[in-house]
């Protein structure tokens, strides 16, 4: 890449971008929300035109018009969020990913060969809604894999797997590079990055700033390059706990969502001051959980008390005046409706904690000023309050949403993936007024994928698995190994027997 640069009206995603990548090189790109990351790998596949600046790919120019032409020239990309079909077959759905699929039946055979041969085994006949997310990874990575690419794109490819399922994907990401395959690799795990990577490219505000062999770093100095200020880490409250603020016994109830997880029998407590953290491959009930927590989906009213009131029956409305507030996964459409403006989705959440309906009308003063205090106090990069929410990167808009639901000074917070896709400064930024908030006397708890958040920021630590919970454990002093085994089903004694 020599001299790309793409630009949109107000901002310049990326300006004069140079660099190489040799083949069986691991090269990570990193940057924070709104770098020019994403700009950047799509207009290597063909996603977006350059406004200047050229590309090369094993010597001859490359100027993809679109992804099918990157793909029939050995470029093959997996993108974060999966593009799979529930209702169809692993065969079926590698065959979608295909410009001239043969005849499922040749199909399925090959996909049985290059998952084995690159220790990613899959059976092409199983329902995709049937697997689990790691599972739904490899069929993404062998689809790619059955392209024989000479360039494999990865954008934060172990954001749903379990340390020991990453093992096994860095195993073959390693056996790749060995047999030619260019690797640019996407994260915002720097430890991973460490690991993994031979080379890195830093982005800032759309410019390269750094390059650097990972391993010659620290993971806090990558973040420093990657945001050009110093990074200081969470600050944890020393203040004894409080009394129970949430409380959920014997909680079981069917997913509502297709191919969903039913959860068994969930059993906690978080008392005030404290942030529970629960960790889960995705998939394994961790949306379910949150809508049975939040009001979304009614359980009997026992299952579920906010200081000591059984709150399982009531609505979402009902539980915010109980002092719960809650941010789900979803950004766009779930947690903000997209088209609205930031006025009107601060408006959606916060009118019941924050008065802003008075006699059936709606204070829209109030709501411009509860919005504009969300963007300042949690930096959310917006020309106004008055724009969609879509218009706003997945980085600031989650910013936003976990901000507009902290300001509310709530009793408890469940949030799922309060970090999802933003960048280091951001994500330490969340984290700390999460910690803020339980020092305040909030209960918290955090549903998250990312082990090194929880480890970094949660009193107690559990893990979902296929919809039931493992027994909170103290955080101090659980290893990877510990956690990997409660997120893959073990229980209590089952833990101590597997480290035996």
């Amino acid at each position: 890449m020599e001299g790309l640069t793409k630009a949109y009206p107000g901002v310049v995603a990326n300006s004069d971008v140079s660099f190489k990548i040799r083949p069986g090189e691991v090269h990570a790109l990193l940057g924070e929300n709104g770098a020019g990351k994403s700009t950047l790998v799509k207009m290597i596949y063909g996603l977006v035109k350059p406004d200047a600046g050229r590309m090369s790919l094993r010597g001859q120019d490359y100027a993809p018009a679109e992804p099918s032409v990157a793909r029939s020239l050995g470029v093959a990309m997996v993108f974060q969020h999966f593009s799979l079909f529930d209702a169809l077959s692993v065969a079926e759905n590698v065959a979608l990913g295909m410009e001239n699929p043969p005849k499922l039946r040749e199909l399925a055979a090959r996909i049985r060969k290059v998952s084995q041969d690159y220790g990613l085994p899959l059976d092409p006949d199983r329902m995709v809604g049937d697997l689990s997310a790691g599972e739904r990874q490899r069929v993404e990575i062998v689809r790619c894999l059955l392209q024989d690419p000479k360039l494999l794109i990865m954008d934060e490819p172990t954001s749903v797997l379990t340390p020991q399922e990453v093992d096994i994907l860095f195993q073959t990401l390693r056996q790749l590079a060995r047999e030619g395959t260019a690797i640019l690799y996407i994260s915002h795990k720097l430890e991973e990055i460490r690991s993994l990577c031979d080379e890195a490219t830093i982005l800032r505000r759309g410019k390269v700033v750094a390059t650097c062999t990972p391993r010659e770093k620290t993971a806090r100095e990558l973040a420093e390059l990657m945001v050009g200020t110093m990074l200081t880490p969470p600050e944890r409250s020393a203040k004894p706990k409080g009394e129970v603020a949430l409380e959920v016994a014997g909680l079981s109830v069917a997913s509502p969502i297709p191919f969903g997880t039913t959860l068994k029998n969930v059993t906690f407590t978080v008392r005030k001051g404290e942030v529970l953290g629960i960790a889960g491959v995705a998939g394994n009930g961790q949306d379910e959980l949150l809508l049975a927590l939040n009001g979304e989906l009614r359980t009997s009213p026992s299952a579920v008390k906010i200081a000591g009131v059984p709150v399982g029956a009531a609505g979402p409305i009902q539980r915010r005046k109980a002092g719960m507030v809650s941010a789900p996964e979803e950004r766009l459409g779930h947690a903000a409706a997209p088209d609205m403006s930031l006025v009107e989705n601060a408006l959606l959440s916060g009118s019941v904690r924050k008065g802003l309906t008075r006699s059936g009308f709606i204070d829209w003063a109030g709501a411009r000023r509860f919005a504009e205090g969300i963007v300042q106090q949690f930096d959310v990069r917006t020309p106004g309050t008055d724009v969609a929410a879509r218009s706003l990167s997945g980085g600031n808009l989650q910013k936003f949403v976990v901000g507009r639901e902290l300001s509310q000074a709530p009793t408890v917070i469940v949030i799922n993936q309060p970090t999802w896709g933003v960048d280091a400064a951001a994500a330490a930024s969340i984290r700390q007024a999460i910690i803020d908030r339980a020092a305040d006397g909030a209960a918290v708890v955090v549903i998250s994928q990312d082990l090194d958040e929880l480890l970094e920021i949660a009193d107690s630590f559990a893990a979902l698995n296929e919809g039931r919970l493992t027994a909170p454990r103290p955080t101090q002093g659980l290893t990877m190994d510990q956690i990997g085994l409660m997120m893959g089903g073990a229980h209590g004694m089952e833990v101590a027997h597997a480290e035996a």
